[in-house]
């Protein structure tokens, strides 16, 4: 069978981070009903696999088989070439139990003094997941490239956005208009290849 959504399908977003649920409405253009996984009250299940896609598809069938209703789940990270990738898809478990990302910030900046590292370049990985009650599922990735900046700029965005510059760009994406970033973000190349798959 051919896997398509329709407009107005009413999804759900395998998260419990309404800055995510926002960004990802956005990319979607709001052409979907979108409820969080958060809102159902539905449990977060461990993220036990070693990929961005293998987290963002257990994510997407755990909410999907829990409410039975196509879900989108994204799993992304930041990985820093000087820390041989970290956090990678440790990045949520970095901020702790609070999401504190300022203190994560604050540890990234830590780890690549204790590396007396000389290369900041880093990037974001975006792995998107939808997956239907009843099994099949579809999974894409998206990446950027850029640099790190420290101390954080800008108060846009969350996670580790305000210590992120892209390639070709002087505005962390803390900085950017929301618009700018969603236009160019790891999650937007994701959604792309997502929206060739299934729109």
């Amino acid at each position: 069978m051919a896997l398509k959504l329709e407009p107005g399908t009413r999804l759900v977003v395998a998260t419990h981070n309404p800055g995510k649920a926002r960004e990802l409405a956005e990319i979607l253009e709001n052409r979907f009903v979108l409820v969080s996984a958060g809102e159902l009250g539905l449990a977060e299940p461990d993220e036990t696999e070693t990929t961005f896609v293998g987290n963002a598809l257990l994510k997407a069938r755990a909410a999907a088989q829990a409410s039975g209703l196509v879900a989108l789940a994204d799993d992304s990270g930041l990985s820093v070439a000087a820390l041989e990738g970290s956090p990678g898809i440790y990045s949520a478990r970095w901020a702790g139990p609070a999401k504190d990302f300022t203190m994560a910030m604050k540890k990234v900046e830590a780890r690549l003094e204790e590396a007396h590292a000389d290369d900041f370049s880093a990037w974001f990985t975006s792995a998107l997941a939808v997956a239907w009650p009843d099994g099949p599922a579809v999974v894409v990735e998206g990446r950027v490239d850029g640099v790190l900046t420290f101390p954080p700029r800008g108060d846009r965005g969350f996670g580790y956005d305000p210590i992120f510059v892209p390639e070709g760009h002087a505005q962390t994406f803390g900085e950017m208009d929301p618009a700018a970033k969603d236009a160019m973000s790891h999650r937007a190349r994701a959604f792309a290849k997502l929206k060739a798959a299934l729109l």
